[in-house]
C-alpha cells in the first residue's frame, strides 16, 4: 500500500507491577506503522496486550518508554480525533438514540452547526424510526450501532474498536461486521480493531497484526489481499485462516523448559 503513515508506534513498552511487586510486561518493544484510511486488526492470546495498545493509541494510557504519534504529533492525551468503541455500548440510559449520538457534538460545542448530520448518520446504520427510542427499547446490536455512530459523527481520524461485537450472537455479529465494512468504505476512516475472532479479522481488515502471549510483541503482520467482497468458504479465505491459526498456535504455545544434566 502506498498510503501515508497516520499512526507511528515506536519501541513501546508498557509495564505493570503485580501484587508481589514483580514487573509484568503488557507490551514489549512494539513498533508498527498504521496507514491512513486502512482497516487493521490486532489478534492474539488473551492478555497479550491488544487492548493496552489500543488504549495507548487513544491516549487513555501512557507507555513507560517509547512513543506513539499521529501525523508526527506525539500522543499524550485523548482527542475527539481518536474515537473509541468499547465492548459494551455504554449509552446513557436516560437519553434517546439521537440524544446519545449528539453527546460528543455538544461536548465540543459544535451541536448547532452539525445537528442536521445526526439524521444522516442514523440512516447510515439503518436505525431510521428509532431516533426517539431509549437504550432499553432497542437490541444490543442496535445499541452498539448507536455507539459506533456516536464516535463517527465527530469525524475522527481514527476509530478504535475494542471487541465491540464480542457480546453479540453470531447472526447479529455478522450483520454488524457488514455494517462496519460499509461504513469504512464510505468514510475511509482509519480503523483499528481488537478481536479474538480470526474470521472477523479476515472479513474486515486490510492487514492483521498477530501478537504474542505476554510479554506482548507483534509477531507478524499479514496482508489480506482478498478484495472487497469476502466469502468465508472461498479457498483463499480458508488458506489465510489456516495461516493465521498456525501463527496463533506458535505464539500461544510456550517453549518447553531446557534441562541440563
Amino acid at each position: 500500500m502506498s498510503a501515508q503513515t497516520l499512526i507511528n508506534i515506536k519501541n513501546v513498552n508498557r509495564i505493570y507491577t503485580d501484587t508481589k511487586g514483580n514487573k509484568v510486561y503488557a507490551l514489549k518493544n512494539v513498533s508498527l506503522e498504521i496507514r491512513q484510511g486502512e482497516f487493521i486488526s490486532f489478534i492474539g492470546p488473551s492478555g497479550c496486550g491488544k487492548t493496552t495498545l489500543l488504549r495507548l493509541i487513544a491516549g487513555l494510557d501512557q507507555p513507560q518508554s517509547g512513543a506513539l504519534y499521529v501525523q508526527g504529533e506525539r500522543i499524550e492525551k485523548t482527542s475527539h480525533e481518536r474515537g473509541y468503541i468499547f465492548q459494551q455500548p455504554t449509552l446513557f440510559p436516560w437519553k434517546t438514540v439521537e440524544e446519545n449520538v449528539a453527546i460528543g457534538l455538544k461536548a465540543r460545542g459544535v451541536y448547532q452547526e452539525k445537528k442536521n448530520e445526526i439524521a444522516q448518520y442514523i440512516k447510515l446504520i439503518g436505525l431510521n424510526g428509532f431516533e426517539k427510542s431509549y437504550p432499553h427499547e432497542i437490541s444490543g446490536g442496535m445499541a452498539q450501532r448507536v455507539a459506533i455512530i456516536r464516535a463517527l459523527i465527530n469525524e475522527p481520524k481514527i476509530l478504535l474498536l475494542d471487541e465491540p461485537l464480542a457480546a453479540l450472537d453470531a447472526f447479529k455479529r455478522m450483520e454488524l461486521q457488514q455494517m462496519l465494512t460499509e461504513v469504512w468504505s464510505k468514510t475511509k476512516t482509519t480503523m483499528a480493531l481488537v478481536t479474538h475472532d480470526v474470521d472477523e479479522a479476515i472479513s474486515l481488515s486490510q492487514r492483521i497484526a498477530i501478537m504474542t502471549a505476554r510479554p506482548g510483541e507483534i509477531s507478524k503482520v499479514i496482508d489480506v489481499n482478498l478484495g472487497q467482497e469476502r466469502n468465508r468458504n472461498d479457498d483463499d479465505f480458508i488458506t489465510l485462516r489456516k495461516e493465521i491459526l498456525k501463527e496463533l498456535h506458535l505464539v500461544t504455545v510456550k517453549p518447553e523448559p531446557e534441562y541440563r544434566i
